[in-house]
């Protein structure tokens, strides 16, 4: 089945790890992709590699997600997919814990996300059916040591998940939230390098292949919440 032959989707944070296997695969499968990033030569490079429409943006900047939004629609003509991956951490113990953890990893994974989806709700309410997908984490269900800033930005995450899902469904929109355990990617990494894959954790493969089962599900149904765990991390 493949129901994403001209698909448009929107993927935030979509230059590095899972953002980008997830728009590769949705290419191949005649998509079209817009992708967002922070860091505006790696975008543009990244999607001219893949064939992926460039969206300069960083979410923690408010006041650009509307203009921004609006890019997206125009240079797709349309969106019928709005893929929430882009996220940061902070890890802490909690006598180290400062404010301003908190507002900077708030600022991209809850606030900027919230603002973001706000703006392309707007396109999907109007069309009358539309697919938001976050992307969460293990850390959304379960808390770990110097977890607190990062699990409770996704536990914040898995709320506003469940808050739209049921706002949203009358309009045909279908709200997913996707939770990898550890993936080993560019996350937490200051110079944003890719790290190696890992025989026994999972890939951004997997997960893109998570995301894309749960958008060719057929448009009668939709996968709650999708929990994506590696076999034996161990």
């Amino acid at each position: 089945m493949n129901n994403l032959s001209g698909k448009k989707v929107l993927i935030t944070g979509g230059s590095s790890g899972i953002g980008k296997a997830t728009a590769i695969d949705l290419v191949g499968k005649g998509a079209i992709v817009s992708i967002t990033g922070r860091d505006k030569a790696k975008l543009e490079n990244v999607a001219s590699e893949i064939n992926a429409i460039p969206i300069h943006l960083d979410v923690s900047k408010y006041n650009s997600i509307a203009v921004k939004t609006l890019d997206a629609f125009h240079s797709m003509g349309g969106i019928d997919v709005l893929v929430n991956n882009a996220g940061i951490g902070e890890f802490a113990k909690l006598e180290d814990i400062k404010v301003n953890h908190f507002e900077s990893i708030f600022a991209t994974n809850v606030f900027g996300l919230t603002m973001l989806t706000q703006e392309v709700v707007k396109f999907f309410k109007t069309q009358q059916y539309g697919m938001i997908i976050n992307i969460g984490s293990s850390a959304a269900t379960s808390g770990f040591p110097s977890g607190s800033v990062y699990c409770a930005s996704k536990f914040a995450l898995r709320g506003l998940t469940e808050c739209w899902r049921h706002e949203l469904r009358r309009d045909n929109i279908r709200v997913v939230l996707v939770n990898p355990s550890e993936v080993p990617t560019a996350f937490n990494n200051k110079q944003r390098v890719e790290r190696e894959e890992q025989e026994n954790k999972l890939s951004s493969k997997e997960i893109s292949h998570a995301i894309i089962s749960a958008i060719n599900m057929d448009k009668r149904g939709f996968i709650p919440e999708l929990n994506v765990w590696a076999t034996n991390p161990f």
